[in-house]
């Protein structure tokens, strides 16, 4: 874990070194540079370390940096606050763990069922576990779907309707997408997680596309313009809730629709 841990923290490091100009950080422009963002060296000026140590960073063939310099590196690539915890998270010592795939436990299902709202259970790689029926009004028929399918990422990218439900369904993805980012590079050495990211990469320019990015999103809440049968257009709020018996495991529940006039 911890080797595949480095790759992710190397590729995170110089994607956003590539988003920073000489103008965000107050140097001068000086000759036309011929890729984007700072040098190496100029970030690890700006942290106070080697050069060849932040190429090995870079690299992933370093081993992971202590959190001070972690906090250090989060200041000079001038990280927003999701950004700076994920790169904590990278730069911090985690047990091995190997992925299976979960099973909602039965007072979990319970509760579900018994919610009068669009309501489910992913687990860490966004698998869906369980849903209620007012879930199979508002999305579709999960159970139809073939069971190496049932996962939220994949119907997002793959299914013709979801560019229909979601009139904004570039920002719906991507926003998936940059969620599922911030769990993936802790599981980055599980078959289980790469699989399903080459084929996503086979499958949809889009995501190909984004993930390249190495974008980071953290959003338990918001809204989601949708197009809902019988209803029309409609502006949908979630929230997202961790299962304290097992964290992997996120309820996702829905409230009242909102008619969108117009």
């Amino acid at each position: 874990m911890a080797a595949s841990k480095s790759k992710q923290l190397g590729e995170f490091l110089r994607r956003r070194r590539e988003r920073l100009s000489p103008r965000d950080c107050g140097l001068p422009a000086g000759a036309r540079r011929r890729t984007p963002g700072l040098r190496r060296e100029e970030i690890a000026e700006r942290c106070g370390i080697s050069v060849d140590w932040y190429i090995r960073l870079e690299q992933g063939r370093d081993s992971l940096p202590s959190r001070t310099t972690a906090e250090v590196l989060s200041k000079a690539l001038k990280l927003n606050p999701a950004d700076r915890a994920h790169l904590i998270r990278l730069a911090s010592p985690a047990p091995h763990r190997t992925f299976t795939k979960e099973t909602a436990p039965p007072n979990l299902v319970a509760l579900v069922e018994g919610l009068n709202r669009p309501a489910y259970v992913i687990g860490a790689r966004f698998d869906l576990l369980c849903w209620n029926r007012k879930a199979v009004e508002l999305f579709r028929n999960y159970a139809k779907i073939p069971e190496p399918r049932r996962n939220s990422l994949y119907q997002m990218f793959t299914a013709p309707e979801m560019k229909e439900r979601y009139p904004e369904w570039e920002r719906e993805a991507r926003s998936l997408l940059e969620s599922f980012r911030a769990t993936f590079d802790f599981w980055s050495d599980a078959p289980e997680f790469v699989g399903l990211v080459e084929e996503l990469k086979s499958l949809s320019p889009e995501f190909r596309r984004w993930w390249k990015e190495h974008g980071i999103r953290l959003q338990p809440s918001g809204e989601k313009l949708m197009r809902r049968p019988g209803f029309g257009l409609v502006r949908m709020s979630y929230a997202t809730f961790q299962c304290n018996d097992n964290p992997d495991l996120r309820l996702v529940a829905y409230g009242k629709p909102v008619p969108v006039r117009g």
